[in-house]
């Protein structure tokens, strides 16, 4: 009974660990996500920057060109 009672204690601290392992891992990455988010955010907007730069460029060029 014993024996089992230890082995038992020694598979629940098992999950506990990996239970805190996962959610250090999830806050990792929920803080790479909003990184990626971030960053995608701006080059969205640079990227729509440089969209309305280019039509602002092509509205300058004669019509025959």
């Amino acid at each position: 009974m014993h024996a089992e009672l230890d082995t038992l204690e020694a598979k629940i601290r098992q999950v506990a660990e990996l239970c805190h392992t996962l959610r250090n891992e999830n806050i990792s990455l929920r803080q790479q996500l909003l990184t990626a988010q971030q960053e995608n955010k701006q080059l969205t907007t640079r990227l729509e920057a440089a969209k309305a730069r280019l039509q602002a460029l092509l509205e300058t060029l004669p019509e025959d060109v």
